[in-house]
């Protein structure tokens, strides 16, 4: 997988674990697995609260390496006064939201992700 330089400082502050409230999720979505078009950010600001979602969309350049994007990621969590975060840099799935985007199972737009497990992003019929 290539290495994202610009998602360091998120994955350093990942790596100390948890360390309570607020807390930032970062998520990343794509067509295929090869280019992230969106990242959505959740912060979450007590247990059992539902998160506060921020959505960036980058069609061009992958927005794991968007310094634009990245820039104002840092700002929320600076905002939000962030003490933990939780960060996978591998896609997780379409860019499309179900009921939202499109109605069914799968997003007719991204076929790359029909059958396929969001983690491995291996065809599940091969699992």
């Amino acid at each position: 997988m290539k290495e994202f330089t610009q998602l360091k400082p998120f994955k350093k502050k990942s790596k100390k674990g948890f360390n309570g409230y607020p807390l930032a999720t970062m998520a990343f979505y794509g067509l295929t697995n090869r280019l992230a078009t969106k990242l959505v950010l959740g912060i979450t600001n007590k247990e059992g609260d539902d998160p506060e979602l921020f959505k960036w969309f980058s069609e061009q350049v992958d927005v794991r390496s968007n310094s634009k994007v990245i820039t104002e990621v840092l700002k929320h969590l600076k905002d939000y006064k962030i003490n933990s975060i939780l960060i996978n840099e591998k896609l997780m799935g379409c860019v499309h939201e179900q009921d939202i985007d499109y109605e069914g199972e799968y997003c007719p737009k991204c076929p790359y992700w029909q059958n396929r497990d969001r983690i491995t992003h291996v065809k599940i019929e091969e699992l």
